[in-house]
């Protein structure tokens, strides 16, 4: 087991992402995309949607399917968890799940996957 710490990169400012939208953001190489539910819940997750290898899940649109909070793939409608990356529809096309941290008034992200 790693006991490597996370290696945080600021991504934006919190008023940089509206409540109920995302961003995308340039990690260590990765496209990442960032989300924001309500004031302070933020997820973040791989950007490039599977199926097609465009990086576009920040734009979709976020919701809720049952317990899973989710964003939809604006390309195929894949929904994906925010929480963990998983693919509801199709669990081979799931993505990674990273960390996020608030500092002040800047949004971190770690692409130290969650367990």
């Amino acid at each position: 087991m790693s006991t490597k710490k996370p290696r945080w990169t600021a991504v934006c400012k919190i008023g940089d992402i509206l409540p109920g939208t995302g961003v995308c953001a340039l990690v260590e190489d990765h496209h990442v995309a960032v989300f924001r539910l309500g004031e302070d819940g933020f997820y973040a997750i791989d950007n490039i949607d599977p199926r097609s290898g465009a990086s576009v899940l920040s734009r979709g649109l976020i919701g809720n399917l049952g317990e899973h909070l989710v964003v939809a793939s604006p390309l195929y409608k894949n929904h994906f968890d925010l929480r963990t990356g998983a693919c509801l529809e199709a669990p081979e096309h799931s993505v990674r799940a990273h960390r996020v941290q608030v500092r002040g008034e800047a949004v971190f992200v770690s692409l130290s996957t969650l367990s």
